[in-house]
Parts: C-alpha cells; structure tokens; sequence
C-alpha cells in the first residue's frame, strides 16, 4: 500500500525537474500548480483505474518542464507556445481523452516545434529527452528520463554569449 513520503524526504526527480525548469517568480505561480507538483505522487498512489490518467498527468508535467529548458535555452516561441498548451491540458483534463484532445486541438503547434529551431547539443538532448518522454510507456521510463533531465538541467548554460 502506498505511504506519502514525509516531508523530510528529498524531492522526486520530477519534482526537482519542475523546479529547476520553473523558477522564475510568473512561472512558478503559473506553472507549479497544486495538480502539477502532486502529479508524481499522484500515480504513486492511484488505484488501477486512475493509473493512465495518473501516468498521463506526470508525462504532461515532465513534457513541460523540458520544453521550459528548451525555450529557456533558445528563445524559442514555439516550444512555448506547445508549453502552453502542456499546460492548458494538465491543468484542465479529467481524463486521457481529455488531454488528448486538448493536445489535438493544437497539432499544428506540435509540428511546428522542429521547424527553424536552432539549438546547441543541450538542447538537442532535451528535445531527445522530450521525445522520450511521449513516447514513454511506464512510470519507469519518466522516471529514468526525469532523472537525466535533472542531470542535465543542473549542467545547462543559460548565458548568451555572442562572441561572433
């Protein structure tokens, strides 16, 4: 049966990965949501027929949280823009039919986020870890990919240096 951890515990490594993605004062209050941060423990403690959902929630929190790096690191719109609507279906969805078709809605956005995107290997990693995390297909697998992004977010060069 599943325990909360208690508080004295360290944080998972999706929750690590939220708050290193997230830290500006706007995007923690926008993106760090109760339902957000809970996701993880969520799925820990969900009874089988909330699992999916559950596991859904948890990939939507990761998927954004590597999208926030990638923006971060590039400036790029349109993984801000499929940020947002990250957002939007995990703040919004009751169910995985939910999330799908809010997600559906905006295809468009997600074809687009290849296009003219310029990014160094640190952001090709993340958009690997990114592609990873949808196509994933158990806990263990975000897991494993949350604690790469972790790894890699603590390594990530930010600074924008135009020594041309």
């Amino acid at each position: 049966m599943f325990r909360p951890r208690p508080a004295y515990f360290p944080m998972t490594p999706y929750e690590q990965l939220l708050h290193l993605a997230f830290t500006a004062p706007n995007d923690v209050k926008y993106y760090l949501t109760p339902v957000a941060l809970r996701a993880y423990d969520e799925l820990q403690a969900a009874p089988p027929a909330q699992r999916p959902f559950c596991f859904e929630q948890v990939r939507l929190g990761l998927a954004m949280s590597l999208l926030k790096l990638v923006s971060e690191l590039g400036d790029h719109d349109e993984s801000r823009q499929v940020l947002d609507v990250l957002h939007r279906a995990l703040s919004e969805a009751r169910s995985p039919e939910d999330i799908d078709r809010i997600i559906g809605r905006e295809a468009r956005l997600f074809d687009r986020l290849y296009e003219n995107l310029y990014v160094n290997e640190q952001g090709e990693e993340l958009l690997n870890l990114f592609s990873r995390t949808l196509d994933a297909d158990a806990p263990e697998l975000l897991e494993e990919i949350a604690l790469e992004g972790v790894d890699l977010a603590r390594t990530l060069d930010f600074s924008t240096d135009e020594e041309d």
